[in-house]
């Protein structure tokens, strides 16, 4: 049986890690670490200072948002 396909956010993970070099985990640290910073000023900051197209940011932002809604 194979395992179930990401969904949503979590979609672009394999995607980000080898387009930026860096595990997914890292990505999501940075993320965490900025509190509770406004969604977009942290998507521009991981554009800014990452590099990161807008999906890519958006995505890893959007993750670490639902997790603290779940929290």
């Amino acid at each position: 049986m194979s395992a179930e396909k990401p969904k949503g956010p979590a979609s672009y993970f394999p995607s980000i890690e080898r387009t930026y070099g860096r595990p997914i985990d890292e990505w999501l640290d940075l993320v965490r670490a900025r509190g509770d910073e406004a969604h977009m000023a942290t998507v521009g900051w991981l554009k800014a200072e990452h590099g990161m197209g807008h999906g890519h940011a958006n995505a890893i932002v959007a993750h670490v948002r639902a997790e603290s809604d779940r929290a």
